[in-house]
């Protein structure tokens, strides 16, 4: 980057990475060499700051973009601290091999004007190994949006980070850093993509996952939303693998799918502050959710204490809309203040099957804590705080497992006590987990 002839990649990488992309299909413009022809190059872009003015296009296969640290650091608790305090602090912004995003899409542009890079190419084959590896993009700023939050607490600002547009095969995002974007990686129609161990927080949206897919995977992940976006999404997929994400809990939900089929959603620790954490929906089936710890608990941190995602307790912590989905083995944690249940007075119910039929929920636990909930100033100490404390002043009523009308021929095994779950048992199997004693 820093001794391409053209450009200044401190002002513009941008202008540079599209120069030199330029070059690359220059120099590999043959497609019937016997011996190849086009290999695809390196990008290297070195631990600094990079201005992008200019939206960087891919269009040619075989690219690898790469820096030398993913430079993440949580510019959303600075933003809370009062400016006052900035100078004893040891960074005010993130690091590494850094990009800063100051190009944003205005209201009623096409939704990939806001893109740092814009993956986009038609004809035959699909745009093939492209890999994004190992640097920061950094959104800077929200904006307000009329609401009461504090500007940079909306997770708003029309900036993506990732943007591919056209069909693909075989992409890797692998040791990313994405903050304050308002989507951090958006992907049509994607075969054997492989997103692993990155480090994608603080965007409004985290993940998206949009069109259709096959036969690609999402793991080893850290990942945080805001309240009005989508941590995990993704719709119209088939062998899609979530797998061993650590999902921070700000997110709408945890992990969404829609009209999703022969996936597997295994061994994720999800966290949220809302019901809706792990949402199959509009005929999502065929799945498998397994062994995975989802808590729900309450906001503790002052500056979003009031805000969640509009959902209420009786949603549920998992929604089913679908047939013949496996749930095994998962351990849910609702660990909430009774006095803060919507509606008032409601018994959180923890899964839901709403529609579908052929369902087995079998072998889950589920604890039920009713707790006096605490803020702090701090995000991390009001988090830590939380997350570490178990005592309790009464265990918690709840529905294990609810049933509706709308949903039948489902086999309900050992996921909650004969008072606990919710079904009709003519049309549906139930075996109830033994209460003490009996």
């Amino acid at each position: 980057m820093t001794t391409w002839p053209f450009g200044d990649a401190k002002d513009d990488i941008g202008e540079v990475i599209n120069s030199i992309i330029a070059d690359v299909r220059q120099r590999q413009n043959g497609s019937v060499d016997p011996d190849g022809g086009k290999p695809g190059a390196v990008i290297y872009i070195p631990p600094g700051d990079y201005r992008l003015r200019t939206q960087v296009l891919i269009d040619v296969s075989f690219l690898r973009i790469e820096g030398s640290g993913h430079g993440f650091t949580s510019s959303s608790i600075r933003f809370n601290v009062p400016e006052e305090q900035w100078p004893d602090l040891h960074e005010l912004w993130p690091g590494g091999s850094r990009i800063l995003v100051e190009i944003a899409a205005d209201a009623g542009h096409d939704e990939s004007a806001g893109a740092a890079f814009l993956v986009k190419r038609t004809g035959s084959p699909r745009i093939s190994s492209v890999e994004f590896s190992n640097f920061c993009i950094d959104g800077l700023h929200f904006r307000a949006d009329g609401s009461d939050l504090h500007p940079e607490n909306t997770y708003v600002n029309g900036k993506t980070g990732i943007y591919v547009a056209s069909a693909n095969d075989s992409f890797r995002f692998n040791g990313m850093g994405f903050v304050y974007l308002e989507h951090a990686v958006t992907i049509y129609n994607a075969d054997a993509l492989s997103i692993h161990d990155n480090f994608i927080a603080e965007s409004g949206n985290c993940i998206e996952l949009r069109g259709w897919g096959q036969a690609s995977k999402v793991t080893d992940n850290l990942i945080g939303a805001g309240p009005r976006g989508y941590s995990i999404f993704a719709e119209n997929h088939g062998g899609l693998l979530i797998t061993a994400n650590n999902v921070f809990p700000r997110g709408a939900s945890s992990v969404h799918l829609r009209s999703v089929t022969r996936s597997s959603v295994t061994n994720n620790r999800l966290h949220s502050f809302y019901p809706g954490m792990l949402i199959l929906e509009q005929n999502a089936s065929e799945n498998l959710v397994a062994a995975n710890h989802l808590l729900r608990d309450r906001e503790p941190w002052a500056p979003f204490i009031d805000v969640d995602n509009g959902r209420d307790d009786l949603f549920g912590l998992l929604l089913i809309e679908g047939a013949n989905n496996s749930v095994i083995g998962n351990h849910f944690s609702e660990v909430v203040d009774s006095r803060k249940l919507r509606p008032g007075g409601a018994t959180p119910i923890i899964i839901r099957l709403a529609e579908g039929v052929g369902n087995y929920v079998a072998n889950n636990h589920t604890v039920a804590l009713d707790v006096r909930s605490t803020s702090g100033d701090s995000a991390f100490d009001a988090q830590v705080d939380a997350l570490l404390a178990t005592a309790a002043t009464a265990p918690l009523d709840i529905v294990t497992v609810l049933v509706e009308p709308s949903s039948s021929g489902n086999t309900i095994l050992d996921s909650g006590t004969d008072a606990q779950v919710d079904l009709d048992r003519t049309v549906n199997a139930f075996r109830a987990t033994p209460g003490i004693g009996s």
